[in-house]
């Protein structure tokens, strides 16, 4: 994975004007959330942590997120989006049930288990489960396309994409409280957000509106 950003941590804004103590907070116990113990079995959880790396690798060079942790303390908490799809089960029993039916799969066609899969037949069976064309038994009551869009890519991109490091790799500033953004005109930034590799940083005050250019 290319990482444009690669000196660039948002962590560094840990102790300044752009994070208040609740931004901290939430942060650092973010970061530091381990796997919870007894909420999914060993297969379970070594293929979750198998789709995890095909759909949302880590950053090479970057420190480790915690994904996995994030999603398993999910199915613990059994945590509702609020709504769901009618012919899903409720959380903890849909990830359950599909992580199962993943393992099934890759059994029934590949005979190995999903985790220990080449990159390349673990990312055609999951184009399977993506598109519908299970075989595995385990899928009988749960909808393969469903289960990828409502919970598994849902679930995994929200939890990845909300870590520093996931931050860091695609140059986003974070939560800017109580500072905020200033520049916000086209091809302008303040000077502690990310510089991509190969560009250069133009900093300067936002332009009024009805003022001189």
């Amino acid at each position: 994975m290319d990482d444009r950003y690669s000196e660039y941590d948002v962590l560094a804004k840990r102790d300044t004007q752009s994070w208040n103590p609740q931004t901290r907070d939430v942060i650092e116990q973010r970061m530091a959330l381990a796997i919870p113990e007894g909420v999914l079995t060993e297969r379970q959880l070594a293929t979750l942590r198998a789709v995890k790396d095909r759909l949302c690798p880590d950053f090479p060079g970057r420190p480790p997120t915690s994904t996995v942790a994030m999603i398993v303390r999910r199915i613990a908490r059994n945590e509702s989006d609020g709504t769901r799809h009618h012919r899903l089960p409720g959380t903890s029993e849909c990830w359950r049930q599909g992580l199962e039916a993943i393992e099934a799969e890759a059994r029934l066609r590949r005979g190995h288990s999903f985790a220990d899969l080449p990159a390349d037949e673990a990312d055609a069976l999951l184009r399977c489960v993506q598109n519908g064309e299970t075989q595995a038994a385990e899928w009988a009551d749960l909808p393969p396309q469903l289960f990828w869009s409502y919970r598994l890519l849902a679930d995994l991109v929200s939890a990845h994409w909300a870590q520093p490091q996931a931050w860091s790799a695609m140059g986003f500033g974070g939560p800017a409280s109580p500072r905020g953004y200033v520049r916000l005109d086209a091809n302008k930034r303040d000077p502690w957000e990310a510089v991509e590799q190969g560009d250069t940083p133009r900093f300067g005050l936002p332009r009024r509106h009805g003022g001189r250019k």
